[in-house]
């Protein structure tokens, strides 16, 4: 009886060592994996935030084009990236002759319901307000001609666009273009604009669309921003030229006069 009691105590004594090993390994693996997922989190919480903060920038403020053809050239050259102020025209303000601006081409540009897939133009739309991709199909960027009620013709006889009777000297056109070998003569209407790219035999704006419903017009409530600065490459950061050709020209009102 001694004999089988000392032999049940040293089972029941040899029985927790092996549970005891397991239950090591398995603290120190918790361990491990603790001081792993620590940093990772913190990592990972703050590129979700950056994330977040630049999308809402780029929503509100400032968000990056890229420039993905040469209708703009030589102001603007394919590959590009450019700072779009989204506030240049709140609080009343609106877009002025001269203006390089980014718009929305749906309406004007583009029919209604032309856009694409909407998970394709949303995923495309993520990576454009980040500078990543390029823009949606939908977006163009061109140069503000004529504003609400202006007349625009082209061309004089010297071969110069006017607007309200002022002859237009345009030193950001492409070299070897003409201002337009299409004429035109039209009064734009009221919260719209006409719009020309500044490589003119190389630009679908305004010209292209004269005998749409919308006349070629793009409504001011589609303008997305200003470009105001080359961002990228670095070679090129510079500030875009605006309105200085147009300093001379008339208000409507004073131009019919």
């Amino acid at each position: 009886m001694d004999t089988e009691a000392q032999h049940t105590e040293r089972d029941r004594s040899a029985a927790p060592t092996p549970g005891r090993a397991r239950r090591s390994r398995s603290a120190r693996f918790s361990a491990l994996a603790g001081h792993l997922e620590g940093p990772w989190r913190k990592t990972g919480a703050v590129l979700v935030l950056c994330v977040v903060f630049l999308l809402a920038l780029s929503h509100y403020v400032v968000q990056p084009f890229l420039i993905p053809s040469g209708s703009m050239e030589p102001t603007l050259q394919v590959g590009d990236r450019v700072l779009v102020d989204k506030l240049a025209y709140r609080f009343d303000r609106t877009p002025a002759r001269g203006d390089v601006i980014v718009f929305d081409g749906r309406g004007s540009f583009v029919r209604e319901g032309d856009e694409g897939n909407p998970l394709g133009r949303a995923v495309r739309s993520a990576g454009a307000a980040l500078g990543l991709s390029e823009p949606a199909e939908t977006d163009y960027v061109k140069r503000v001609i004529g504003v609400g009620r202006d007349h625009v013709v082209c061309c004089d006889r010297s071969g110069r666009i006017q607007v309200n009777g002022t002859a237009i000297d345009e030193p950001y056109l492409h070299p070897g273009d003409a201002p337009s070998q299409v004429p035109f003569d039209i009064v734009v209407p009221d919260h719209t604009l006409w719009v020309l790219g500044d490589h003119r035999s190389r630009s679908s704006d305004s010209r292209d669309h004269l005998g749409d419903p919308g006349g070629g017009m793009v409504p001011v409530d589609r303008v997305i921003g200003r470009v105001d600065w080359i961002g990228w490459p670095w070679g090129r950061w510079t500030t875009v030229d605006g309105p200085a050709p147009f300093t001379d020209v008339r208000d409507p009102g004073a131009a019919h006069g």
